[in-house]
């Protein structure tokens, strides 16, 4: 499989402010006097932001782009480059309704083909008019096992005020993950920070000035649907984001920072800097921003029901199972509780993923989670955020869904499971053992931590005995909010071999220098 990269981005968008305009113009999209003339002077759309594709299978996929103006999206695909004998896919009518971003689903794609195709915006009042063609490419989803799977994750993005830094050529870790050329990428949320402004500038511990690209949106924190939309905006702005989305296609989750720190439902916020207090209200807008801005095919205009959660079949190797540990969740608490039929999953999610784990016949099953399940992460002096809450003993709280979940797969007897998460802003890789746990009635597994891409670096928090955790590796800085200029930034790796079906896991840094390596066996119940 080979992917070669699209052709060169349009390089400019005239939203900076300040001084920063001049240095920043390789990371902003063109539009206006940098585009070509002809497109400019004509007054046909523009597609400056890219495009990406999202949720691939065997046989469809989701695309998306963003225009300056109302227009009618086309996509065209074909097996070359050169689109001879391209099939054409007429998209929705894209308006200011959705911010002006159109997803078009393709269906009827060969399985196991590299997909290449463009999009293109037409004036809805004269379809001769069209704009310059955006590209990109992705490869569909086998049906046999022979070519193998690898695919990469991380997330958040954006976060402590680390935004795009022109001093450092934007987001370089995405140029380095795209040449690694993976099947797709998995974010594991924390794809914005809506409660994170972004500053022009940030003096550094040692003195030095970190740059930030800014736009107005993003000057303050995000409560206006306007405002949500403008920060899932502002990642495109960077040029190794949008190169990136056109090779490679994502799956995608949210987890808080797409609305608030550590937000749960029903809660009332307690900050100063906002106005609107109803974290409900919060969400609701910044989920519609996610699903203007990601082409998931559970969420509108894909799917009514509007879940996150969801499982991609990524052919007989690999079921991609993702979570949504945000909106379902109770309370933050200090979580001691010894009945909690809610947790962190919610009832009917957590039947879901017991049902969709059973009827899956991939030999792994990937169960991309927001959260880690044992580091302790703390809300505060007495409430916890994620899973653990560092009591050693028997499971209490949230961890109770936790233990159902596992000791169904033990007792179903589901092979090859494996648990990929971020959020905590450093990597590591844990075991869990029930000979080491308080809760014996579960398979071991293996749970492996990455991220951040573009945020500060946070220290390590403590591990959480109830799942017998064993840290085989981990690396952190030993302070809180290190820049990017001064930790490195963390994505994994997961390969699995098409002949064998073993599954290696390689944890790297910005660079792609491999951190830690582990090889596992396929046909094990947990693993």
């Amino acid at each position: 499989m080979s992917h070669r990269p699209p052709s060169s981005l349009p390089g400019r968008r005239g939203v900076l402010r300040g001084s920063l305009a001049a240095s920043a113009s390789l990371a902003l999209p063109a539009v206006g006097a940098a585009a070509a003339p002809a497109f400019a002077l004509s007054g046909r759309p523009k597609a400056a932001w890219g495009a990406q594709a999202g949720d691939v299978g065997a046989h469809s996929g989701l695309i998306w782009t963003r225009s300056d103006r109302p227009a009618r999206m086309i996509v065209e695909t074909s097996a070359t480059e050169s689109f001879r004998r391209a099939t054409r896919w007429h998209g929705p009518l894209i308006g200011a309704g959705t911010d002006f971003t159109g997803t078009t689903r393709l269906r009827g794609l060969p399985p196991g083909e590299q997909i290449h195709y463009r999009v293109v915006l037409a004036d809805p009042d004269d379809p001769r008019r069209t704009g310059e063609p955006v590209t990109g490419t992705f490869r569909t989803t086998p049906v046999g096992r022979r070519d193998g799977v690898r695919f990469l994750w991380s997330g958040d993005i954006a976060g402590q005020g680390w935004g795009i830094n022109p001093d450092l050529g934007g987001y370089r870790v995405y140029e380095d993950m795209r040449a690694l050329n993976p099947d797709f990428f998995l974010c594991s949320g924390d794809n914005i920070y809506a409660d994170g402004p972004i500053l022009p500038s940030v003096t550094l511990p040692d003195g030095r000035v970190w740059r930030n690209v800014t736009t107005e949106e993003k000057s303050k924190v995000a409560e206006t649907l306007a405002e949500f939309r403008g920060a899932f905006r502002y990642n495109l702005l960077d040029e190794n984001l949008r190169r990136f989305n056109a090779q490679v296609p994502s799956i995608v989750q949210w987890d808080d920072h797409e609305v608030h720190n550590n937000w749960y439902p029903g809660q009332i916020l307690d900050d100063a800097r906002y106005t609107e207090k109803d974290t409900n209200v919060l969400a609701a807008r910044s989920l519609r921003a996610f699903s203007e801005y990601f082409p998931v095919s559970t969420l509108p205009p894909g799917d009514d029901e509007g879940r996150v959660y969801r499982v991609l079949r990524q052919g007989p190797l690999l079921d991609v199972f993702v979570l949504d540990m945000r909106s379902y969740r109770n309370a933050n608490s200090p979580g001691r509780q010894p009945d909690d039929a809610t947790g962190i999953l919610g009832a009917r999610q957590l039947a879901w993923l017991k049902r969709e784990l059973s009827r899956s016949r991939a030999v792994w099953k990937v169960i991309a989670s927001d959260m880690p399940l044992g580091l302790v992460v703390a809300d505060g002096k007495v409430n916890f955020e994620a899973v653990a809450q560092g009591d050693p003993g028997a499971p209490l709280g949230r961890e109770l869904q936790i233990a159902e979940l596992l000791r169904h797969i033990k007792h179903d007897r589901i092979t090859g499971t494996l648990w990929l998460t971020a959020d905590v802003h450093y990597t590591s890789a844990q075991h869990y053992d029930p000979s080491r746990a308080a809760f014996q009635d579960f398979e071991p597994f293996w749970e492996f931590v990455s991220g951040p891409l573009a945020a500060g670096g946070f220290q390590a928090v403590k591990l959480d005995a109830t799942f017998g955790p064993e840290q085989s590796f981990i690396k952190a800085p030993d302070r809180a909010n290190t820049s990017p200029m001064e930790t490195p930034q963390y994505f994994g790796e997961v390969d699995i071999d098409g002949g064998s079906g073993e599954l290696t896991v390689r944890l790297r840094q910005q660079g792609g220098d491999v951190l830690f390596s582990k090889v596992l066996q396929p046909g094990r119940v947990g693993q």
